[in-house]
């Protein structure tokens, strides 16, 4: 028996262990016989095993329990013990035949078991749970593009309906034209279509088809140029905060409408502190790694904070908080446009913009902008020149005819003759018929062939005719390089700019410049 690999024993009636081989006390130390049995077990399991052994007596069913042993060395063991009743004739127990075994290895590999499989569900939740972020992210991001492009479509041709109509009032105006009852109305109509052209730009922006002129921007020198604005903006009742470290690099970026987007941010977090608060405007380095919130690629990006301490914003509201034209403003004070201006901002500038509120808990946008390749470059308020007048033909291309006839009118005021085309093709047919344009002003996107196309035909390249592109948005710039680009809605002192860069990038066509 002592042969055996299990631990064989026997016991009364009673329940008292009689008998125990050797086993035993090898294994634990202890002598198993008698109520000391149990010193062989581990402390935390003896009271388990005891009272399954009670139940077994008082009941006459087989014991099975699985428990640890102390060994001699004091480590730890896993064993199962089973013991089965012998019963006289009238079924009373006559004694109790056990067996112990050694279960260690299994119990351990069961455990395992048990262990990789929570892991395994853990990490399939995980995964689950990323998934779904990732699909609402998607969502999210697919929703915000299509918006995109619907916005974009809507403002491109709001530009091209603001054209003529600033361009038109610009010339009436400047014509002294109309009473004294008259002019006050052209000008408070002007004044409106120059409210309607910063609506439009806000759309563009979300759209990721304005204008920017990207340049290095000292983040710290246009935080502390903005903070006496944002102080009188908010009010007494906010104190406004700026921390922004002068020895930063500098932040690729477009300055104007940073500022822009910065005082709109302020303008949030302004109403949202309709008692009072606090309002911190910062700037500093972030390293970017794989997974972060901005989703932007890793590197070093200068993050922009405008963080209040206001009323905060619910889940639902947090979520739609981009979305060009939604707003928690009343009628009438507010578009529904600022967030999501710059978000589009962010994104074109190659950044990002990230929103954390909570409602009582105020509202956090950080904006994270690419660092400039070179220093920031402190530069004056630069006031456009309105040129001379001009002279000589120019082939203006519109598809859009209160376009070309607002601004043939404009360039008929600036001394310059006009032969108008409603398209690219058109305008090759006038060029082939022998007319010989000193200028060529063409709208961009058109139907059929573009501006571009346009500009780099043989018969335009040919004559080394200086070129200016309108257009209602930004295109791709590897499109459009080399050529001065005029934004639709402008004005007469505008086009005239335009005018002369182009004939200051053609050499051989200097003298038809401004005087």
């Amino acid at each position: 028996m002592e042969l055996n690999p299990q631990i064989v024993w026997t016991a009364l009636p009673s329940g008292e262990v009689d008998h125990m081989s050797e086993r035993w006390s090898l294994w634990t130390g202890h002598d198993g016989s008698g109520p000391r049995w149990v010193d062989g077990l581990h402390e935390e399991d003896r009271e388990m095993a005891l009272a399954a052994w009670r139940q077994a007596i008082a009941t006459g069913e087989p014991y099975d329990v699985e428990y640890r042993l102390r060994m001699r060395s004091g480590e730890a063991r896993w064993v199962r013990s089973r013991a089965y009743p012998r019963l006289d004739a009238s079924g009373e127990i006559l004694k109790w035949y056990g067996t112990t075994e050694d279960t260690n290895e299994r119990k351990l590999a069961e455990d395992e078991l048990v262990r990789l499989n929570e892991t395994l569900e853990m990490r399939i939740l995980e995964r689950t749970a990323e998934l779904v972020r990732a699909q609402e992210a998607l969502r999210q991001s697919q929703k915000l593009e299509a918006m995109g492009q619907l916005t974009g479509g809507v403002a491109h041709d709001f530009n091209n309906l603001l054209t003529p109509i600033i361009g038109s009032l610009d010339i009436l105006q400047r014509r002294g034209a109309g009473d004294e009852r008259t002019r006050p109305l052209i000008e408070g109509a002007l004044q409106a279509a120059e409210r309607a052209k910063t609506l439009v730009q806000r759309l563009l922006a979300f759209a990721r088809r304005q204008p920017l002129q990207p340049t290095s921007v000292d983040l710290a020198v246009l935080i502390e140029g903005m903070a006496d604005l944002i102080a009188s903006t908010c009010g007494p009742r906010i104190q406004v905060v700026t921390r922004a470290p002068h020895d930063l690099p500098a932040a690729c970026a477009d300055a104007n409408q940073i500022e822009m987007a910065v005082l709109n941010l302020a303008v949030n977090a302004r109403d949202a502190m309709p008692e009072g608060g606090r309002l911190i405007i910062s700037a500093s380095l972030d390293d970017i790694g794989d997974d972060h919130v901005s989703r932007l690629p890793p590197a070093r990006y200068l993050r922009l904070t405008v963080q209040d301490s206001g009323i905060g914003m619910d889940a639902e509201t947090l979520a739609r908080a981009i979305e060009p034209f939604f707003s928690t403003k009343g009628i009438g004070k507010g578009t529904g446009l600022g967030l999501s201006m710059v978000h589009g901002l962010t994104a074109q500038l190659g950044g990002s913009l990230a929103l954390e509120s909570a409602q009582g808990a105020g509202t956090r946008a950080d904006l994270w902008l690419p660092l400039a390749e070179t220093a920031a470059v402190p530069a004056g308020k630069v006031v456009p020149e309105e040129r001379g007048l001009g002279k000589g033909a120019v082939l203006l291309v519109d598809d859009e005819q209160l376009v070309r006839v607002s601004t043939a009118e404009m360039l008929t005021d600036l001394g310059y003759m006009v032969v108008p085309a409603n398209s690219a093709e058109a305008a090759l047919a006038l060029l082939g018929g022998g007319i010989q344009p000193n200028l060529l002003v063409t709208d961009n996107l058109m139907p059929g062939m573009t501006g571009v196309e346009l500009a780099l035909s043989a018969p335009i390249r040919a004559m080394e005719m200086p070129v200016v592109l309108m257009s209602g948005y930004t295109e791709d710039q590897r499109t459009t390089a080399g050529f001065v680009r005029l934004n639709k809605p402008f004005r007469r002192a505008e086009l005239a700019n335009a005018l002369a860069k182009a004939v200051q990038k053609t050499p051989v066509n200097e003298t038809l410049g401004g005087k």
